[in-house]
């Protein structure tokens, strides 16, 4: 378990953290000499039994507030000194205020220099911090008189924090340390200590610095003071880290040491907010802030999602518009200070890390917010059955340090069902795809002579208007499962086929034989409608038609090939093997200049050549857009 100190400036934390562990944590050369903590300091105490309490101790002076935070929020435990002589001061006050927003619920009070005070002074001190205690998290927390000059007080006092118990930190999640320090050891390198907030870390495991995005390997690390292989989380641990571009100077406090899975830096935390009772005004929409997260300290901005004020003592949801991206996850508690960074004004717990830019305010997005403010196992329930009908569960594992098969479990047990990257209750799925059948159903009544829906026609035309992503998902199903056929371009039901009339039906038998007899040089629509008889628009209503069916391919205005000998044509482009002119194209087609250069501008626009001044390349990518070529082979091919 990590203890963090917590007090007034000279009240003797410094001093308790040494009787308890004989260690001094001020390691700085300015703190010896003005005896008072500017920084982090950190001790350890072997129990003797395989036990180890670990300390942090912080700054009690009102200008060092910003490292009290970098340590604070790592902790398990609070241990709230208060000299029995002085009683409660201002940096007790803001101390045990950080430590309630932070929501910690175990910690104890010790009355430190208690031999200098008579026991009247000692129970009026105690009645005082029982009373500053009664409206915090720290509620009816122990009050234990020591001296670390006497030693009075200090075994009570250790083994009432073991009693607290054991940290509650999750092992089960990604890795992710708080960095709180940094520097280089001769024949090491770049080594960084902090509290391991989730999951395990060991010797040889890829990690990456958040948010800079730089990768490492742990080469060697301690937990709580010793040489170790695993460090877990709950523990403090100092990590020898080398990379290919780490340095001291790459590494700084605020950063986190993450599993790869948890490199997802934001700088737009949706969180709940709550403004502290002391402040004399109400807090305005878009007020700047110091953002205290992790051991991090950026300057942001609060944008208010639920009215344009939040009043002294309210709670409220808030996004946190950061000037900085950070290392932010589900659960997370951040303190803010006012933009003086004079005095902790609200305390926030991340909700959403990964909040939008655009309608952040819209009852949806509340809606949203209001099921992820719960604990996991209740959080999928309440998503699956909002307005969306989805979740993408990559990005709701990842916000919650979720592995996927924790996530599975819990999408299996909120009634859900997991397709592709999304999850869905089973009865949405069954509604995604009655809407579907019957939207397809209902056009193909409609107009019996079309082919079919063309994708984005089919989803704006839903009944629910899914998400592109998601409707490409909810329709790779329908395809699978073979309720939706694919004709070409276009969509259509098991069944359906496009109706031609008898007359277009005879037309269309003599159009198809021209042109798979004169595939390379077809007539063109007046030609048909001259030899056949056909009136022109009618002729050009019928091409049309087989065109979005996809039976054959209109290169140029009124100039109709048929898909196969198109996929032929790009066959015999490639085959050159290297660029080609269009008079080499010509001649392999025999088709005529005119032609020749109809066809290749064609494949110009379409990606499948690209041209270099006269020449001309094809594009692997594109050789079958258009379908396999077929057998058949062109003139001039040695037949």
């Amino acid at each position: 378990m990590i203890v963090g100190t917590a007090g007034h400036i000279d009240h003797g934390k410094t001093a308790l953290v040494k009787a308890l562990t004989g260690v001094d944590a001020d390691r700085l050369k300015e703190e010896k000499a003005r005896g008072i903590t500017i920084d982090l300091g950190y001790a350890y105490s072997d129990l003797g039994d395989g036990r180890q309490l670990g300390f942090v101790d912080v700054p009690g002076h009102e200008r060092f507030v910003h490292n009290m935070l970098a340590g604070a929020t790592g902790i398990d435990a609070a241990l709230i000194v208060v000299s029995a002589v002085e009683g409660i001061k201002p940096q007790t006050v803001e101390h045990l205020q950080i430590v309630d927003l932070l929501g910690l619920d175990r910690g104890i009070v010790a009355l430190t220099k208690a031999d200098l005070a008579n026991d009247d002074q000692l129970l009026e001190r105690m009645a005082e911090a029982e009373t500053l205690l009664a409206s915090t998290s720290l509620a009816g927390a122990e009050i234990v008189p020591v001296s670390a000059l006497t030693g009075q007080g200090i075994d009570e006092l250790k083994a009432k924090l073991l009693a607290l118990g054991e940290s509650g930190k999750g092992t089960t999640g990604f890795a992710r340390l708080a960095v709180d320090r940094c520097f280089v050891l001769p024949g090491a390198g770049v080594v960084v200590t902090g509290t391991i907030h989730a999951g395990e870390i060991r010797v040889d495991d890829r990690v990456m610095l958040t948010p800079s995005g730089l990768e490492a390997r742990v080469r060697s690390l301690h937990a709580q003071n010793r040489p170790a292989e695993i460090g877990r989380a709950g523990e403090r641990c100092a990590l020898n880290l080398t990379g290919p571009r780490l340095s001291k100077e790459s590494v700084r406090r605020g950063d986190w040491v993450v599993s790869p899975e948890l490199h997802v830096p934001t700088d737009r935390p949706d969180v709940r907010l709550q403004l502290l009772a002391s402040e004399s005004s109400s807090l305005k929409h878009w007020s700047p802030v110091h953002v205290h997260l992790g051991a991090a300290h950026v300057m942001g901005r609060i944008a208010l999602l639920e009215g344009n004020t939040l009043g002294p003592g309210a709670s409220g949801l808030a996004q946190l518009v950061l000037e900085e991206k950070v290392g932010a996850l589900a659960g997370d508690h951040i303190i803010l200070r006012d933009p003086s960074a004079t005095r902790t004004i609200a305390g926030a717990t991340v909700i959403d890390p990964f909040g939008p830019s655009r309608n952040r305010r819209s009852g949806r997005r509340l809606a949203e917010l209001a099921a992820l403010g719960g604990a996991d196992a209740e959080v999928l329930p309440k998503l699956l059955r909002l307005e969306s009908g989805f979740v993408e569960t990559a990005r709701f594992g990842t916000a919650r340090n979720l592995r996927p098969a924790e996530v599975d479990k819990l999408l299996q047990a909120a009634g859900g069902d997991k397709l592709e990257g999304y999850g869905f209750l089973v009865e949405t799925l069954a509604a995604a795809r009655l809407d579907i059948v019957e939207t397809l159903k209902a056009f193909h009544q409609a107009k019996a002579d079309a082919p079919g829906l063309q994708p984005e026609r089919l989803r704006v035309t839903l009944k629910k208007r899914w998400p592109v992503p998601v409707f490409r998902t909810l329709l790779d199903r329908e395809v699978r499962a073979k309720t939706v056929m694919v004709d070409g371009p276009f969509l259509r039901l098991p069944g359906h086929s496009l109706t031609l009339t008898p007359r277009d039906e005879a037309l269309w038998k003599k159009i198809s034989a021209d042109l798979d007899r004169e595939r390379f040089k077809p007539p063109r629509v007046r030609d048909f409608a001259q030899t056949y008889g056909a009136p022109e628009p009618e002729t050009r209503k019928l091409l049309q038609r087989l065109a979005r069916l996809g039976r054959v391919i209109e290169v140029a205005p009124d100039q109709y090939f048929l898909r196969p000998v198109v996929a032929e044509m790009i066959a015999i482009a490639h085959a050159f093997g290297r660029d080609f002119s269009a008079a080499e194209f010509r001649d392999k087609l025999d088709n005529g200049r005119k032609v020749a250069i109809l066809i290749l501008e064609f494949f110009d626009r379409h990606g499948v050549t690209v041209r270099r001044g006269d020449l001309r390349r094809t594009v692997p990518l594109k050789l079958e857009q258009y379908g396999p070529p077929p057998a058949k082979q062109g003139p001039g091919d040695g037949r």
